[in-house]
């Protein structure tokens, strides 16, 4: 008897699963048909950025998969432009609705994937105004840069500092425009501490960007229903088009409502092998995970991780097996020349978790320093107070710096402490004998803090 698979969300977590699914199971064994609200598969959110910056071309150079892949290679009845909008576990059956016009469609289950992403956060002062973009999808970036062609802004204010925020101010740069970036916290970047922070806003401020920092946003001001300023508590600031990088939160309303469990970080909660209940599976940025380093749940959306669990649930779901121990949080961006790297815990996320801890940092170059193109690298570890276990790290730094944090997430994935960590036999080759010494100048500093 052929069984039947509908996955709710057609990007990362829900097409891995599908994908790993059919490898393992063919269409005489198992049905699979996905449910995606917009009108791509399997593409990088992360790349939204650099293709608004004219830095890539898109959106098919940011789609690893189209629909007719999926369709043609792995026999998957893909469903665009469909939201699922009811879901039973009883009657095992979800309620979809086609955004362009249609009949709504029930269709029974016998296996689930819950891969439906998340939203941004969009204050409720944003509503209905135009020339204000959040980019959390392909369609998002596709929608902001029709806009840009058609309306040719001036001036541009990005409200939030994190990964996308400086991203997209980056790229409205290169696209000519004034651009002001708003933070409410007192360095952006928060995932690191805020003196790596103030290292990232330097460069920021180095590419003509008017960065205010411990600055609260409420409001809009509109001109005939279009975006006129932003109302801060330190006044207004003139923008044409407005975009928002205030985060985003795991989709769950839909899980919670049909009786998933949803944790205390937010997320749909799981067991290792991303089971949601019987038959029925969660995966990528609506989960929470395990954080391997404190072992709290957390909330830490990022594709690797949307991958590697919806391949997790995929394998299981065709009969193999298949866990996700959890995350480090390990994570990488760039910023004109700046490249900055973080995993596992910050001060703020140690503090926070109830460990003691000490810190080292340390300031080199990528290169040796007598080898052209040598350039400011800033290493930082935070280190458990009385084991030395690392708990942590930080890098910022110009070409080549922030991939070193691969090596520290490698330590902390198998418990180094610090004092481990000095003896470490890394790469020693000219021109590059000197990157590694930072870290193991750190790691060092960090031991006889402990």
């Amino acid at each position: 008897m052929t069984e039947r698979l509908v996955v709710i969300g057609g990007n990362a977590a829900g097409m891995s699963a599908a994908s790993q699914a059919r490898r393992r199971r063919g269409p005489d064994q198992l049905e699979i048909v996905a449910f995606e609200r917009g009108h791509f598969t399997s593409y990088s959110s992360c790349g939204i950025p650099y293709w608004v910056g004219d830095l890539v071309d898109g959106p098919d150079r940011l789609v690893a998969r189209d629909p007719r892949t999926f369709r043609d290679r792995f026999a998957v009845d893909i469903r665009l432009r469909h939201e699922v909008t009811g879901l039973d576990l009883d009657r095992r059956e979800v309620v979809a609705r086609p955004l362009d016009g249609g009949p709504e469609t029930t269709m029974g289950f016998d296996q689930l994937v819950y891969a439906a992403g998340a939203t941004p956060v969009r204050p409720q002062w944003t509503s209905d105004v135009d020339g204000v973009f959040g980019v959390q999808t392909l369609d998002d970036g596709t929608a902001l840069r029709a806009w840009l062609a058609d309306n040719k802004p001036e001036t541009a204010v990005v409200i939030g500092g994190g990964y996308i925020g400086v991203e997209m101010a980056e790229a409205l740069v290169r696209r000519g425009l004034v651009v002001t970036l708003v933070e409410q916290a007192p360095q952006p970047m928060s995932t690191v501490d805020p003196d790596m922070g103030a290292l990232v806003a330097q460069a920021i401020r180095g590419l003509g960007i008017d960065v205010r920092t411990g600055v609260t946003v409420s409001g809009l001001e509109t001109r005939d229903g279009r975006i006129a300023a932003v109302v801060t508590d330190s006044g207004p600031i003139q923008a044409d088009v407005v975009v928002l990088g205030l985060g985003v939160r795991p989709n769950v309303d839909l899980a919670r409502d049909s009786g998933m469990a949803v944790g205390a970080a937010g997320g749909v909660r799981t067991d290792k092998r991303m089971r949601a209940g019987d038959g029925v599976w969660a995966a990528g940025d609506c989960v929470e995970s395990t954080h391997l380093v404190s072992g709290r749940p957390v909330y830490v959306p990022l594709g690797t991780h949307a991958n590697k669990q919806g391949r997790v649930a995929g394998i299981d779901i065709g009969g193999g097996y298949a866990t996700f121990p959890g995350v480090l949080g390990t994570a990488v961006t760039k910023v004109c020349d700046l490249e900055v790297g973080r995993t596992g815990l910050n001060e703020r996320e140690a503090t926070q978790a109830g460990f003691g801890y000490v810190t080292a940092t340390v300031e080199s170059t990528n290169r040796a320093g007598y080898f052209p193109g040598a350039v400011s690298m800033t290493v930082k570890l935070v280190a458990e107070q009385r084991s030395g276990r690392l708990l942590g790290a930080q890098i910022v730094g110009r070409a080549e710096a922030a991939k070193r944090i691969d090596a520290l997430a490698v330590a902390l994935w198998h418990g180094a402490t610090v004092e481990e960590m000095t003896g470490f036999d890394l790469g020693y080759a000219p021109p590059y004998a000197p990157v590694w010494d930072p870290i193991l100048i750190a790691a060092r500093k960090a031991a006889e803090a402990v």
